[in-house]
This record gives structure tokens, C-alpha cells and sequence, in this order.
């Protein structure tokens, strides 16, 4: 047992609390939840096994002198990865900046202040690691039984590259405090994370637009104008792609520069870690006097509840990384939609069910926000209203969102082609209220803090918000080519929608 103060005492209560708050994400504190927990896990890890051997058992025989397209497509593959990882490790950073209240805490425990953040980064970091470890296992898993245990190494390549993605993510979250305050931090991080997570992504699919007429990455990463300005085959810059292929070298090399970045760092952001969280926490607690008192405005008790709701929604900056993200992803099929503007080819039906989709998967999470995320639950009900009004106008403030979100993409459309404008503006509409009204039927009281955890409130809506979504792009993706069998996912999804209300806890 490690001596109280120390850090490896301090390092043991780092990685408790990431694992009570992961566990309390996933299962929302609830014991038989657990277990409910522990049998989706087994049958999620199942699928992903399932779905790893369709994408990567192609690449088992891969030796350990692969060709240069090889490199190009496996250093490409680990970018978008890498981007990812240094997205969520930023959005760790700022949580630990903004969320902890242990601060005082920390500060008046027998240890140094640098150590005790030192600690906290690297805690940071393990989290970070583990969750990348998890997620490339299937892939890892099935080259490795397919290909041979050297495939194995690979996790130590994926584990070295979290380390940079969290060094680096580190560096630029302090930067940004000293630079444009902890206020402004505080938004403009979110914003950060979630255009590295997406743009690399995007850009691939924008190139492949540009060069192929279509959104698959790999095809831009393989074509020959990639290959042949890619540096010579044994360029340092391979050593992570080797890597990832079971090269002992390339791993000590990948290895040893990931603990190098992030002890470099932490050495360097521990020390100012301790103001930085001070003058994040001083943020709330600081408001600007105004020069003139607002008047509050005449409108009618719905319009108010309206505008409160898009007045939340747009002051949320935990919200922000989370539909930005969604948000983003619409540039290619947008830039699809341009360049295919005037012609005949099927780019316009293609964007249709991507349109519909993210309609319905963006209206689930502000349905959740506007209805169950409601942080004062007192105050709304004495509003001079029903019940019934009160749900309405939460519901309006959400179509009207997505409105204003999905408006110019369907006028765009319209310039194209008005038939599939008017299928997706239908199937937008449709799966958008499909989404509220799961969220309607499986309600819980929860706070806006909580919008992360907001899968774990129940499984049977998660579930049936997602599938929904995905039945209403294929209707309208069916619909938009004029074929009758678009009524088949159609029906799907009406029966989803009514097994919903029949498993509805609310209806008695």
C-alpha cells in the first residue's frame, strides 16, 4: 500500500476516479445496469470482430517490406486515427481543466502541485491509451489471428501514438490559456477538438471528390498521384505505419519518441497546470456588469420557452464539440452536391439518406437536451402553461433547430434536383420527430452536464433512435431512385416507432 501524499498514492486516486466516471457513463450508477453492461459488451465485441475481418483480413498477409502504396494507405489509416485520438485527449484535457472540484483539495495535500498535475496528465494519458487500445483490439485481434502473433505488436504502436496525441493535446490547451484567457478557452477548445477530430476526415473525402467523384477515403489514399509525391519507401516518416506491421525497429522508435513528447510535455504543463485550472474555476464566478439592464421582451409564454431553449442550446460549449462534429461531417456531401450541380450524375441521391441521417441523429441529442436535460424543471412548470404546451414548445424549439441547420442544404438540393429536395426535406422532417418522440417516450430527469451520459438512460431508446434513423435514410435514400421498395425500411420503421410507445414507461 502506497503512503498517503505520495504519487503513487496520488496516481491510484487518478485512475479510481477515471474508471468510477467511465463506469458511471456506461451504466448511469445502476448495479443491474452492470450486468446489462457486461452482456451488450460481449456482443458489441462480437460484431466488431465480425466487422474487423471484412475490412482488414486482406491485409493479414502483409509482410514487413510492404510497398509504398501500402505505407501510404496504412500511414493514412493511422493519421485519421491519430486525429481522433488528439481530439478526444483535448476535450480530457479541458474536462480536467473545467469539470474537477477536487482542486482545493489537491492544493492543500503534502505534495508539490507540479507532481500532483504531473500525475493527473498522465492518468490523462493512460485513459486515453486504454481507449484507443480497446477500440483498434477487433482489428488487431483478427490480423493477428490471421496473419500471425507479430500483428500483436501493433498495440504498443497504437498506445505510443496516444501518447503523442495527449502530449501534444496538453501543450495546446495551455497555449490557448495563455493566450486568449480561460474564458474563452473554455468554448474555443471544444471547437478545436472537434475540427482535428473531422477534418482530417474530411479532407480525404473532399480530395477523393475531387480526383474519384466519390466519398471513400481509401480511394484517394491508393490512387497514384498520392503514391508517387509520397516520400521514398524508407523515409523516417513510415516508422509509424512499420510500426503498426510489427516492426520490432519502428516500434522502439515510435515508442521511445511518444514517452519522450509526453515527458517533455508534462514537464512543461504540470508546473502551470495549477493556474490554469484556478482561473477556470474563478470563470463562473465572474460576471460582466452591463452598462444597460436588458428589458424583458413582450411574447407569448410559448415563444418564450422557445427562445429559452435556443438561448441554452446556444450558450452550451460542452454541446458545442458535440453537434459541430455532426455538423462538419455535411461539408463533403455538400461539396458533392456542388460539384455535381448541373449534372446527371447520382451524387444528389446519394446525399439524400447522408442528409436524412444526420437530421435524425442531431435531433436526438437536442430532443434529449431541450426534454430530459431540463435544469430547471421547477421553474418551467410554473410557467402559465400545460403540460401538453410545454412539450410542444420544447419540441418546436427542436424542429426549429434542425430547421434552420438542414434549410440551405435542401434549397441547394432543390438547384439540382427538386424531386430528391423534396424526398430528403420529407425524410429530415420525418426522422428528426421520429427521434423526439423516442426521446419523449423515454424521458428521464437528468442535468445538461450529464449530455455524455445520455445513452446510458436507457438502452431500449438508445437503440431504437439509432435504428430508426438508419430505417429513414434507406426510405428515403430508396425513395429518392423512385423504386417501390422503399416501403420496406419504411414499415421497419414505423414498427421501431411502435415498439417504442408499447416498451414507453410513461403510457400509464
Amino acid at each position: 500500500m502506497s503512503r498517503p501524499g505520495t504519487i503513487p498514492w496520488f496516481a491510484r486516486h487518478e485512475l479510481r476516479l477515471g474508471w468510477r466516471d467511465w463506469l458511471g457513463m456506461m451504466t448511469a450508477g445502476g448495479r443491474t445496469r452492470a450486468r446489462t453492461l457486461a452482456i451488450v459488451l460481449v456482443a458489441l465485441v462480437a460484431f466488431m470482430h465480425m466487422v474487423a475481418f471484412s475490412m482488414v483480413a486482406r491485409f493479414a498477409a502483409v509482410g514487413l517490406d510492404p510497398d509504398k502504396t501500402t505505407l501510404v494507405v496504412v500511414s493514412g489509416s493511422a493519421l485519421l486515427s491519430w486525429s481522433l485520438m488528439l481530439s478526444q485527449a483535448m476535450e480530457s484535457v479541458t474536462r480536467a481543466f473545467y469539470t474537477r472540484s477536487d482542486l482545493d483539495l489537491l492544493l492543500s495535500s503534502p505534495i508539490a502541485a507540479a507532481r500532483a498535475f504531473a500525475v493527473r496528465i498522465a492518468a490523462i494519458a493512460v485513459s486515453v491509451m486504454s481507449m484507443a487500445a480497446l477500440l483498434a483490439a477487433p482489428f488487431i485481434n483478427v490480423l493477428a489471428v490471421l496473419g500471425g502473433p507479430r500483428w500483436l505488436l501493433a498495440y504498443i504502436a497504437v498506445m505510443a501514438m496516444a501518447a503523442t496525441a495527449v502530449a501534444l493535446a496538453a501543450l495546446m490547451t495551455t497555449a490557448l490559456f495563455q493566450m486568449i484567457g480561460p474564458k474563452r478557452t473554455r468554448l474555443v477548445a471544444q471547437i478545436v477538438a472537434a475540427v482535428i477530430g473531422a477534418g482530417f476526415v474530411i479532407g480525404l473525402q473532399l480530395a477523393a471528390i475531387v480526383s474519384h467523384g466519390t466519398l471513400s477515403r481509401l480511394a484517394i489514399l491508393a490512387s497514384q498521384p498520392i503514391v508517387d509525391i509520397a516520400p521514398d519507401i524508407g523515409s523516417i516518416v513510415w516508422w509509424p505505419a512499420r510500426a503498426l506491421l510489427g516492426d520490432v525497429a519502428a516500434i522502439g522508435g515510435v515508442l521511445g519518441a511518444g514517452i519522450l513528447l509526453l515527458s517533455i510535455s508534462i514537464a512543461m504543463v504540470a508546473p502551470r497546470f495549477a493556474d490554469c485550472a484556478i482561473a477556470a474555476g474563478a470563470v463562473p464566478a465572474r460576471t460582466r456588469q452591463r452598462r444597460h439592464a436588458s428589458r424583458f421582451r413582450s411574447a407569448s409564454p410559448n415563444a418564450m420557452l422557445r427562445r429559452k431553449e435556443w438561448t441554452l442550446l446556444r450558450r452550451d460549449p460542452w454541446l458545442v464539440s458535440q453537434t459541430l462534429m455532426q455538423l462538419l461531417y455535411l461539408l463533403p456531401p455538400a461539396f458533392l452536391l456542388w460539384r455535381g450541380f448541373g449534372g446527371e450524375g447520382a451524387s444528389q441521391v446519394l446525399l439524400v439518406p447522408v442528409l436524412v441521417m444526420a437530421a435524425g441523429q442531431l435531433a436526438g441529442g437536442l430532443a434529449w437536451l431541450a426534454i430530459s436535460g431540463e435544469d430547471a424543471p421547477e421553474l418551467v412548470a410554473t410557467a402559465p402553461l400545460s403540460a401538453g404546451n410545454i412539450l410542444r414548445a420544447k419540441v418546436e424549439a427542436v424542429m426549429g433547430s434542425i430547421l434552420m441547420v438542414f434549410a440551405p442544404f435542401i434549397v441547394a438540393l432543390a438547384l439540382v434536383s427538386p424531386f430528391c429536395a423534396l424526398v430528403a426535406g420529407i425524410g429530415i422532417a420525418i426522422a428528426a420527430g421520429s427521434a423526439t418522440e423516442i426521446q419523449l417516450c423515454f424521458r428521464s430527469q437528468a442535468r445538461r452536464s450529464h449530455f455524455r451520459r445520455r445513452q446510458t438512460s436507457s438502452r431500449v431508446a438508445t437503440f431504437a433512435e439509432a435504428f430508426v434513423s438508419i430505417a429513414w435514410a434507406a426510405t428515403a435514400a430508396l425513395a429518392a431512385t423512385g423504386t417501390a421498395l422503399a416501403a420496406m425500411p419504411g414499415v421497419v420503421a414505423v414498427g421501431i416507432l411502435a415498439g417504442a410507445h408499447l416498451f414507453n414507461p410513461h403510457k400509464a
